[in-house]
């Protein structure tokens, strides 16, 4: 199965705040200049979206019918949401590099507990049956998704995406070949 995973327009949100699963809106004009950007080069295909209007929107704008999936949200950061990540004590972000894994920021969710809701949603979307589907995400959905592709274990799949620094632009789009389901949840 082919996937077109989308990341959202850029939300309206300043600089250097820490904003996970807060539901930020997007300006107008920036939700149209990326619509004309992907509407030429998009297939025609199902369109799975993160509930966050920073997704939904885009993806209501690429299609009529789409299937919002909460378990492609980004990560809940907890009480660290809508905070400058200056304003997060050093030693909070430094316990949460120490066990990318485990450690729930601000008392949000660990980055095991969101690599399992993106292996549902994988599941989900490979049960559709279609040859290829649109997913319209965030930055670290789109990391997940990249790692857990290939059939690479959980933890191992999780703990990659993580360490992995993103450089994903708003907008942009990461086609994806998704192997066999793997076998553990």
């Amino acid at each position: 199965m082919n996937l077109i995973l989308v990341r959202h327009p850029r939300p309206q949100v300043a600089p250097g705040i820490c904003y996970g699963s807060t539901d930020l809106p997007v300006a107008d004009d920036e939700l149209a200049r990326v619509v004309a950007a992907l509407q030429p080069v998009l297939p025609a295909a199902p369109v799975f979206s993160s509930p966050l209007q920073r997704c939904a929107l885009l993806a209501r704008r690429l299609a009529r019918d789409v299937i919002l999936d909460g378990d492609l949200a980004e990560m809940d950061f907890g009480a660290w949401e809508n905070r400058a990540w200056d304003d997060i004590a050093r030693a909070d972000v430094d316990a949460w590099a120490a066990d990318l894994l485990h450690y729930r920021p601000g008392g949000g969710e660990n980055v095991l507990a969101v690599a399992r809701r993106v292996l549902r949603a994988l599941d989900a979307i490979r049960a559709r049956g279609a040859g290829t589907a649109i997913v319209v995400c965030h930055a670290g959905t789109i990391r997940l998704m990249s790692a857990l592709a290939a059939g690479t274990p959980l933890e191992p799949a999780a703990l990659a995406a993580a360490a992995t620094p993103h450089q994903i632009p708003y907008g942009a789009t990461v086609p994806l070949t998704l192997a066999a389901a793997p076998k553990q949840l």
